[in-house]
Parts: C-alpha cells; structure tokens; sequence
C-alpha cells in the first residue's frame, strides 16, 4: 500500500512538473515564439488607428502596438492587427486573441474588476461629444430634448447618453448601431440629428464627411473618458512592459528626446536621459528586454509629442489640439513617473 501511495504520489509530482511550463509560460514568451505581436485595434478611427491605401495600420493606438514591437524585436513592423468592434473588443483580449487591446477603450471600474483585465496606462485623456448639422441652429446638449442620437453598441458612450437624459431630464431617440461605420454612415445620410463619441474620435469624422463644414462639434463634454491599452490580468511582467512603454513615450518627449536627436541623446551626461536610453543602468533587463528597449521605441516611433503631432495635428487634417494631453510641465495631465 505504501509502495503505490509513493509512486502515485510521485506521478503526479511528475505531472505537474511536464505542465508547469506551459502554465507558466508569459505573454512576452507567446509573443517571442510567435515572432509577433498580436494587437486589438478599431474598425477605424481617424487618428487612432486606420489603414491607409495599402492596407497598413497607421494611428496614434496604432504606435503602442509598433513601439511594443519595436521594444522586443527591435522591428516596429513584428505586429500584426486584429480589428474589433466595440461589442467584441474585451472578449477578444478575454480569450487570447490578442495580445494587448491597443484601441479606444475607456478605464472604467466595471471593466477593471470582475473581468480578467486591467488597463495599464492612460496614454489620451478624452471626454464624450456630440457632433450635428449647423442648420440644426443647436448651441447646447440640452437643446437636443427629443432629438435622435447615433450611437454605436457595447460602448460607454451609449451608458453616459442614457446617465445624461435622466440627471438633465432629456429624452434622447438613441439610435444604437453594431459597428462604428454603421454609425458613422447612418448619421451622414441622417438617420439621427447627432452622432455621440469621445471628442478625439468627433473630430476625425468630421474631417472624413462629405462636407465637412456643414458639420459642428457641441463644445460641451458629458463625461470623462481616459483611454489607453488594456491587457489580462495575472501576467504583471506583460502589464509592467506595457505600461511602461507608455510612460517611457512620455518621459522621452518630457526629456527633449526626439526621433531627429536620438544619435546625439545617446552621448547625453545627464543621467535621466542615460537611464531612458540604456547608457547606464539595467532597467531593460529587469522588464525581459534589452536595456536599450526605449531608444528601440524613440527611433521607431519617436516620443509622445511627435505621435500626437503625426497623428491629430495640423498636417494631419484633424488638427486635434493637445488641450489636457499636454504634459504637466506644461499645464497638461500627461505625467509619468521617473526611470531611475
């Protein structure tokens, strides 16, 4: 009986011992096997992420996914991009999908907890809107008592309408569509008085409507949205490079390190900017990169000022203005902490 006890007992150790790799194995290990990243992007937002005449992701989302890739490879091109609606976009992440949900997605509480995900960091500070014909002669959100608002499915958004009409009293016609180009379409051919989304994304549809100035964005802002990429729970080496990554854009541009001047930054004596680019200390290693995995990003990408400016500004043609995006030093909420 003893004899069976030890060697059961001696099987299962065994057991566990063969599966205990594979159950360990982290996202980046998945991720350096494959040879690629696996990003959830949009359907498309100008300005976040959108494919270009030839098929090629381009967008200010779009460049975590390249300064990820950029970051392990040392190849902003080793990623590959899954678009998701609005509806499918957490269970994508949920089930394996994807690697990293690099698109339009509001931090909230409901989807911080209970889900089997976390956000990492707010890389857009943006906040809801509403865009409408001028000849709708419309000054303010309330004037829109009874009006029919475009909205797309499985999004904060619609919540923040619907919280909206019962503080203010306001009954809304929501209209609610599965896909954002569903939504997009239907508000051009007038199915709704307005569209409703974050006012970044307002501003990119605008730009891409047939007639651009018979269209005006409401000034005001119905509710706080903080965007940035998501990723599972239970892996804190693949959440630290990711949000990591975000802050190292923003410690890069804070720093004055640009794409143009990466060549000379190496040479810098000050020690900040040694510790941002891997002259001195070992703060790669300690995230499974190298330790020049920031001056990887800065060279592919360039800092978070740069990306911004390719993406929202004026040679964009939806000249975004930073507003709160700003960073701190320059009375803006952009701020991350130290590499050091």
């Amino acid at each position: 009986m003893r004899t069976s006890l030890v060697g059961l007992l001696a099987g299962i150790v065994l057991s566990a011992a063969a599966s205990a790799p594979a159950l360990a194995q982290s996202t980046l290990d998945k991720i350096k096997a494959r040879g690629q990243i696996v990003c959830g992007t949009s359907e498309g937002v100008p300005g976040f992420s959108l494919q270009d005449g030839n098929g090629a992701w381009k967008g200010f989302d779009t460049d975590i996914c390249r300064a990820l890739a950029a970051a392990i490879f040392n190849d902003p091109d080793k990623a590959s991009y899954l678009s998701l609606s609005s509806k499918n976009r957490l269970v994508a992440l949920q089930s394996g999908e994807i690697d990293v949900l690099a698109r339009t997605t509001t931090w909230t509480l409901g989807r911080d907890v209970g889900q089997g995900l976390t956000f990492t960091a707010v890389n857009y500070y943006d906040g809801q809107g509403f865009i409408l014909r001028k000849k709708l002669n419309v000054a303010s959100v309330k004037d829109l008592n009874g009006a029919s608002i475009c909205v797309a499915q499985g999004t904060t958004t619609e919540l923040n309408l619907a919280d909206y009409g019962r503080t203010h009293g306001i009954k809304f016609e929501t209209v609610a569509f599965a896909t954002l180009e569903d939504t997009v379409q239907a508000y051009e051919a007038g199915r709704c008085d307005a569209y409703t989304t974050d006012l970044s994304a307002l501003a990119g549809t605008r730009s891409r409507l047939k007639a651009p100035d018979e269209h005006i964005l409401l000034g005001e802002v119905i509710s706080k949205e903080p965007l940035g990429p998501w990723v599972r729970k239970n892996d804190q080496a693949w959440f630290d490079i990711v949000r990591w990554t975000v802050f190292a854009l923003v410690n890069a541009e804070e720093l004055g390190v640009t794409q143009a001047n990466l060549a000379e930054m190496l040479n810098s004596k000050n020690p900040e900017i040694r510790r941002l680019l891997g002259a001195e200390g070992r703060f790669g290693e300690g995230l499974g990169l190298s330790n020049d995995w920031v001056a990887r990003i800065i060279k592919a990408v360039g800092n978070y000022g740069e990306s911004f400016e390719r993406n929202f500004g004026a040679k964009s043609g939806i000249n975004l203005p930073r507003g709160v995006n700003k960073l701190w030093t320059d009375g803006g909420l952009q701020f991350a902490p130290p590499i050091r």
